[in-house]
């Protein structure tokens, strides 16, 4: 009974993660989410008294995915410059979804951050997750001084491209900026520092 009811909460949180990506929290409603979850009304309650309670769990589902997907490329990838390319790999492997709807944690934050600023709070945990493992990698390559710097950075570099992207519909540009940022690495790994 246990597995059922864990499957039956599961499967409304990852309706909500897909709601809430491509419509947006504040615009989903408790409905979107029973039909989109396909459960009977009355059992989303049982799993979640509020609509921020499913954002909450929303939040932990993709930060458990995050944390595993980083770990995944920690033990796969042998070097600081091939983990950070595989980060940057993100952005062409999704750039259709991140035409039409932006980044999941971007859009999220920004959404919640113009009026809700107590559950912006509890999303930016994804970027911190990202923004320590980007710095790890950094800090590995040689830049220890400057690796939280440079983790935000790419970040950032990030943030915009998805921006652009979503708004101009052009996955061209996107792909054209990320081998920018590969070429950024590149040269850091070599030891340019003067492009930083």
């Amino acid at each position: 009974m246990a597995r059922k009811s864990e499957r039956t909460r599961q499967k409304i949180v990852e309706a909500a993660n897909q709601l809430f990506y491509h419509k947006g929290y504040n615009r989903t409603s408790f409905s979107d989410v029973v039909a989109a979850a396909g459960v009977p009304r009355g059992n989303i309650y049982y799993y979640f008294k509020t609509k921020d309670d499913i954002l909450r769990a929303s939040i932990a589902f993709r930060l458990e995915r995050i944390e595993t997907m980083l770990r995944t490329w920690s033990g796969t990838y042998r070097t600081p410059v091939e983990r950070l390319k595989r980060f940057l790999e993100i952005l062409p492997g999704s750039a259709d979804a991140l035409a039409h709807y932006g980044c999941p944690m971007g859009s999220l934050n920004v959404e919640l951050g113009k009026e809700q600023p107590e559950l912006q709070d509890e999303a930016r945990v994804m970027f911190e997750v990202f923004e320590g493992w980007l710095a790890d990698q950094f800090s590995e390559l040689g830049y220890a001084g400057r690796a939280r710097e440079l983790a935000q950075r790419l970040l950032a570099f990030g943030q915009g491209i998805t921006t652009l992207t979503q708004v101009y519909h052009n996955t061209q540009f996107l792909n054209r900026e990320t081998r920018r940022l590969e070429d950024w690495i590149d040269r850091l790994a070599e030891g340019d520092d003067s492009c930083i």
